[in-house]
Formats: C-alpha cells, sequence, structure tokens
C-alpha cells in the first residue's frame, strides 16, 4: 500500500508507505549515436532497515542505479516512489527537498577536507541547513560516536587511517539524519581489515534502523549480505540467497 502525500509546487509532506523506495519498470537511457541502455526496465522494492548488495562489474549500471534511487538522476522510463511518493511528479526544488531529507551519500573517495578536523568534516552536510554551529556540532559529535570515533573530533585527517577517514565520511552522512544510506564502493580504497570494519558498521546501522544500498565490486563482500542484487549491462537479477 502506498502512502497518501500531499505534494506541493516546492515540497512534499511523507505520511508513510509499505516500503522505503520502489522501481516500476524504471530504466535510464542515455541519448547518443547509438542510445546507451545504462539501466533496463526493472521493478524492485526495498523495505525500511534493510541492507542490500549492488554487484557487478565497472560500467555495468551500478552507479546508474544508485543515482537514480538517491534522486540525483530521473527514469528516462517507468516511475521510482520514495515512501509512496511518484518522484516524477516533483518538481526540481522538491526533489531536492526530498533528497536532503532523506538520503545520506558515501563514496569510494573520503572527501575530507584536510585543513578541518573530523568533527568540522562532520559537519559539512549541516552547512546549509540554517541551524546553528552549536546544533551543528552536537550533530556532527553525535554521528562521530555512532560510527565509533567519539574520541577522534578533532583529529585531522592526516592522521586518520583510511578506514577511519571512511568512517568520518559515513558521520558526515549520518550528521543529516537520513533514513536511506546510499554507499558507492565504500570499501574500494581500503585494505581487507578496513573493509570487514566498515562492512560491518554499515551492517550495525542497518540492525539500527537505517537502510543501507552498497554498492560493490568484491564479491565476496556482495555474497555476504542478506540480500544482493547482480547488474551486468543494466540487467538486474536479484541473487537467491540459498545460492550464497
Amino acid at each position: 500500500m502506498r502512502a497518501k502525500t500531499r505534494v506541493g509546487p516546492h515540497a512534499v509532506e511523507l505520511v508513510g508507505s509499505d516500503w522505503e523506495m520502489e522501481l516500476e519498470q524504471a530504466a535510464v537511457t542515455y541519448p547518443a549515436a547509438v542510445p546507451v541502455r545504462a539501466l533496463r526496465p526493472v521493478s524492485l522494492r526495498f523495505a525500511a532497515a534493510e541492507m542490500v548488495a549492488v554487484a557487478g562489474r565497472s560500467g555495468s549500471g551500478k552507479s546508474t542505479l544508485l543515482n537514480v534511487l538517491g534522486l540525483l538522476d530521473r527514469p528516462t522510463q517507468g516511475r521510482y516512489f520514495v515512501r509512496g511518493v511518484d518522484t516524477s511528479m516533483l518538481s526540481e526544488s522538491a526533489l531536492t527537498s526530498l533528497r536532503g531529507r532523506e538520503f545520506g551519500f558515501v563514496f569510494q573517495s573520503f572527501h575530507l577536507l584536510a585543513d578541518r578536523t573530523a568533527a568540522e568534516n562532520a559537519e559539512l552536510g549541516l552547512l546549509y541547513r540554517g541551524m546553528g554551529a552549536s546544533e551543528r556540532r552536537a550533530k556532527a559529535c553525535d554521528a562521530l560516536e555512532r560510527v565509533g570515533l567519539g574520541h577522534r573530533l578533532s583529529a585531522m585527517p592526516g592522521t586518520l587511517s583510511g578506514g577511519e577517514q571512511q568512517r568520518v565520511a559515513i558521520a558526515r552522512a549520518l550528521a543529516q539524519r537520513p533514513r536511506v544510506l546510499l554507499c558507492d564502493e565504500p570499501t574500494g580504497n581500503l585494505d581487507r581489515r578496513n573493509s570487514e570494519l566498515v562492512t560491518s558498521l554499515l551492517r550495525d546501522l542497518a540492525a539500527e534502523g537505517l537502510t543501507v544500498i552498497m554498492v560493490t565490486h568484491e564479491l565476496q563482500i556482495a555474497a555476504a549480505m542478506p540480500r544482493c542484487l547482480d547488474i551486468d549491462d543494466g540487467v538486474i537479477t536479484e541473487r537467491d540467497p540459498v545460492s550464497r
């Protein structure tokens, strides 16, 4: 069942839904002399507090799917619902507002500012939210505590390990209090030990109620996830849990 919603010209109020996100025969085709079908028509549902891996080789369509889920791109075919809201009906400003409220993003590169402390980096996503400095700092510190870095608030990025820097990047996303965390190759720049630590942290966040979608080319990590989607040439298939 989909939510009843109130949609205005610049914002949307979400009232509730059985599903966090739904794709209905959604596809993405990029125009070119020979059109590029980056995402073939697919119907998928994602529940709240679910952890899902999206596995595939480079250029298979993983990032395209993540961009659609995170409202960075619109499907060129089909529909995409966020908590029952048909996002095709939203203006760009309403889409931006919904993205900022619902989604946090974590990337392969940490994108930390070298001259800012861990706490200051974790605050960055809150700078344009109209909140005061003390509120921003409190949310950033809470997020760093949540990822196990409450003791490194004043640390500079150059003094942190790769795994710690990625956890600061995750804290930066968490400080915005999203319902969904979209992770694009979050372990791609990490060694095996730190990959395991970050993956374990993401599992813990899902157990706490966050929906986590994790794109990865690392088959071992994907196979260990509760749910795994394989993507190849834009075609998505659901992996049978028994086969994993």
